[in-house]
């Protein structure tokens, strides 16, 4: 069966491929080689895997250089347009700094007229008073005076009853000259009497003008204070709530730790010395807890994050998530966001706190963290150089180190994170909400 098959087959061969001889001839010798069906076959086969081979080599290298061409212009038009928005954002970020920088001029503005406001309220409230001691005094003498007239009158009238020849000025017979001093005594008395009383008249008519007066200016005062107020606490009330922070836990949070007598934030109010309190009284008292309120929320915003650790040119390379590993290329979380800057650009602390950590931080490289209030840390990393050491205190805006490219980076640039609570939330959040008042 085999043999049939062997047969049947090499007469196929031998039907497209004849046996042939290929000779060799030399000088002293002619030799020949047999070419067989089946090595024809083999010949032919590995002649069309070779050019097979080169063909799809060639179309694969063409392919290629085609693919690379559109990639590498691809990729030059997206380096354009990303380089364009870089550029729009550092347009709009310097706007935006000058736009802060201009706020913080108004913010200091508002501040300084509110502490000359308080001291021009404070003035007319002790002139109020003393003005209306005054008129408290004025009118005690004007009843006293017109007590004093009225006696007067009385001896008058009974003098000059007694002169018409009553009983007792005859009973008693009086000299004439007595009597006619008396008379001019008593009208004397009756005319000074009468004198003191008219200018006390004056005196209280020009005090009730005054203190009309000063009842429209201290009302003037009140209206610029709670609108100064209106303009300084709304901002940084906004601030924190798109912070996503608890105003009220981190007002309360503040007070507790300035909760000294004499200190700052000692609550203020005017004194009504048991009196039923009077509007003017009442509004003054709501301007100095709004004042209380603005010094809270200064307090608490220089000890939370709103600051830019960067101050000089920069631009962002990496944002808060989930991204690309530059080094594996893996897909893994990012837990900050990235500032680009020339290399030893100064870093500065984002609020005030406490240097926890400053050296080296595996892949951080050089890393400083700062212990904030509310349970919030930062972290400073990939640095040039630290400035600070462990312990330290440190203010919001103060240099704490330079930038730089230690530990595992690809190139110059600050990592920067906030935790709260040991959990890395967004900075962007902190920083975009201080845009307009910082």
């Amino acid at each position: 069966m085999r043999t049939q098959l062997a047969i049947k087959t090499h007469a196929i061969l031998e039907k497209y491929f004849p046996e042939r001889r290929v000779f060799l001839k030399s000088d002293n010798d002619t030799r020949f080689i047999r070419l067989r069906p089946g090595t024809q076959l083999i010949a032919l086969a590995g002649a069309s895997l070779l050019v097979g081979w080169a063909i799809i080599a060639t179309a694969v290298i063409l392919m290629d250089s085609i693919g690379s061409g559109n990639f590498r212009e691809q990729a030059k038009r997206d380096q354009r347009t990303y380089q364009a928005r870089l550029n729009d954002l550092s347009g709009q970020r310097d706007a935006r700094a000058e736009e802060a920088l201009a706020a913080q001029e108004r913010f200091n503005a508002a501040l300084a007229q509110i502490s000359v406001m308080q001291s021009e309220l404070l003035s007319s409230e002790t002139r109020r008073r003393e003005l209306e001691t005054g008129i408290d005094v004025i009118q005690t003498t004007l009843r006293d005076t017109m007590k004093q007239r009225e006696e007067a009158r009385t001896r008058l009238a009974a003098i000059e009853e007694g002169g018409d020849g009553t009983v007792q000025i005859a009973a008693s017979n009086a000299p004439v000259d007595f009597l006619a001093d008396a008379l001019a005594r008593t009208a004397k008395e009756r005319d000074q009497v009468i004198e003191d009383a008219q200018d006390a008249l004056l005196q209280a008519d020009e005090m009730a003008a005054k203190i009309a007066q000063m009842q429209e200016q201290n009302d003037t005062i009140f209206r610029q204070l709670e609108e100064a107020m209106s303009v300084s606490v709304a901002p940084l009330d906004k601030m924190f709530r798109s912070a996503g922070m608890p105003t009220d836990r981190i007002l309360e949070t503040v007070r507790r730790g300035y909760s000294g007598q004499g200190g700052p934030l000692t609550p203020l109010s005017f004194t009504t010395r048991g009196e039923p309190p009077s509007p003017d009284t009442l509004r003054a008292n709501r301007l100095l807890n709004q004042m209380d309120k603005l010094n809270l929320y200064r307090i608490a915003a220089s000890k939370a994050p709103f600051f830019n650790p960067v101050q000089d040119n920069f631009r962002f390379t990496s944002k808060f998530g989930f991204r690309r590993d530059p080094k594996t290329g893996g897909r893994r979380m990012h837990q900050g966001v990235d500032f680009a800057a020339g290399l030893g650009t100064p870093l500065y602390a984002t609020a005030d706190g406490v240097v926890t950590h400053a050296g080296w931080g595996s892949g951080y490289g050089r890393l400083v963290k700062i212990q904030h209030e509310f349970g919030i840390e930062t972290r400073y990393a990939h640095m040039s150089k630290m400035r600070v050491k462990v312990g330290q205190r440190v203010s919001r805006g103060q240099r704490i180190g330079d930038m730089g490219a230690s530990g595992r980076v690809t190139g110059v640039h600050l990592h920067y994170e906030v935790r709260v609570g040991g959990k890395a939330v967004n900075p962007m959040i902190y920083i975009k909400a201080a845009n307009d008042v910082f």
